[in-house]
């Protein structure tokens, strides 16, 4: 199974193992590029479900909205005082929402430069005996 979804998946998406050659330089920039497109989707995606919750249950406006999720989606904190419970506890998951997207976008970023650097200093090692 492991081999098909290889074949299927960008070269890259995949990243070499352990016996493999380090990848050249462009593949790695290209790996780079692809992290970050993932990490602007999933931004885009959680942007959007705090826009839509701030305007529907906190009864904010859009701009209002984007600013609300946007400023927790970053770790600022809430601008405007929120009107109702609902809204309360909407902003409260929202929040550990963002937290642990911050998180997974972080690892999804930094992915491509720890695999490289493990790689290249288990290669390194390999070498030295």
């Amino acid at each position: 199974m492991a081999t098909r979804t290889r074949k299927l998946l960008p070269r890259a998406l995949i990243f070499e193992r352990r016996h493999e050659k380090l990848a050249p330089v462009s593949v790695f920039v290209k790996r780079i590029f692809a992290s970050l497109a993932i990490a602007l989707a999933l931004i885009a995606g959680a942007l959007v479900v705090g826009i839509l919750g701030y305007h529907y249950l906190a009864g904010f406006g859009w701009i209002d909205s984007l600013l609300e999720a946007s400023m927790i989606l970053g770790g600022m904190g809430p601008v405007n005082p929120l009107p109702t419970d609902r809204a309360k506890i909407f902003a409260s998951l929202y929040a550990l929402f963002s937290g642990l997207m911050f998180i997974g976008i972080m690892g999804v970023v930094l992915s491509p430069i720890v695999h490289r650097f493990l790689h290249k200093f288990h290669i390194d090692e390999k070498g030295a005996e």
